[in-house]
């Protein structure tokens, strides 16, 4: 009987345990499903928040690059629609020429027409391509850079420089949601990258080009606000009057970027081109060596870099 009544005691025991865990695990199991769901929700708003951002920035480049037709895809186009789809500068007949005739141009260039390649959003894992090209072709292009402090790209801001290119501001960050916040967030970002690129190459630029272009249209601030700072920074801004479309499509080939660059070339005494150095962008620099074959075949053409003789292309002016 004893041993009856001990075994019925410590199968309650065992049951009891049992109930304890169970009530442990009904506890324990909803607080741990509502830690981890928490953290998934906290983890989903960040990346959101970023994504966020990205899609502000990319709709600002869409926004802001002047497209006047949107090509179908590459792989659908034909011969026959091709020309039909080169992407051209919004309001290519009214950019502003903003030319300061100061007696330095010399003689020999009257009539001559000036062609300008200029790479943004650099320097990229494509920067030392684009320089061997142009070193093969003997030609200097202009660098509109961000702010980059890794040590690769130290020497790419240093090659710019020394092989005769001129070296000059995109932004710091290309955050379009931080930089046109005020004219304050701006001339920080700006003020950020020139004294880094002076510490970096000794130069102290005081070119610059817009994220976007001045004609960019998501700016929180009136860009005549901003061109107003740079006027009293003594800095000048530059756009374009030909777009590659490099920008708005990364799946254009080497002969669309060409056919863009020059299809209009000719309507043009001082013609900028918008290009991109970045390292998704290797059919920009597959595009060069022809595009400058090209560019100098041209009777009366010559390829420069952006100097202080060079006419303003504006989108917006800053009168």
């Amino acid at each position: 009987m004893a041993q009856t009544d001990a075994g019925q005691e410590d199968e309650q025991a065992k049951r009891r345990r049992i109930r304890r865990r169970l009530r442990l695990l009904t506890f324990i199991v909803p607080l741990f499903t509502t830690l981890v769901l928490m953290g998934i929700c906290i983890f989903l708003g960040i990346r959101l928040h970023k994504v966020k951002e990205e899609l502000l920035d990319a709709q600002a480049v869409i926004n802001a690059m002047p497209v006047m037709e949107q090509a179908e895809s590459v792989a659908e186009r034909t011969v026959d629609d091709a020309e039909a789809s080169v992407y051209t500068v919004s309001g290519v007949d009214e950019y502003k020429r903003i030319g300061i005739d100061d007696g330095s141009s010399s003689e020999e260039d009257a009539g001559i027409r000036k062609v300008y390649l200029t790479f943004d959003d650099g320097p990229s894992g494509n920067t030392n391509r684009i320089l061997d090209i142009l070193a093969d072709y003997d030609v200097k292009a202009t660098f509109f850079v961000v702010g980059k402090e890794e040590e690769e790209y130290q020497a790419l801001y240093k090659r710019i420089v020394e092989e005769g290119h001129t070296l000059a501001m995109h932004s710091y960050s290309h955050k379009y949601s931080e930089i046109y916040q005020s004219v304050e967030s701006y001339s920080a970002d700006l003020s950020k990258l020139q004294e880094f690129l002076y510490d970096t190459t000794g130069v102290w630029c005081r070119y610059c080009r817009f994220p976007g272009g001045s004609s960019n249209t998501v700016s929180r601030v009136d860009m005549h606000e901003l061109i107003a700072y740079l006027d009293d920074q003594d800095m000048t801004y530059f756009d374009w009057n030909i777009s590659s479309g490099d920008a708005t499509n990364s799946y254009l080939s080497a002969s669309d970027i060409i056919r863009n660059c020059t299809v209009n070339l000719k309507d043009y005494d001082e013609a900028i081109i918008l290009m991109h150095d970045a390292s998704n962008k290797n059919s920009t620099v597959e595009a060069l060596p022809k595009l400058i074959e090209t560019i100098q075949a041209m009777e009366d053409t010559k390829i420069v870099p952006i100097t202080d003789d060079t006419e303003r292309i504006h989108h917006i002016s800053n009168d």
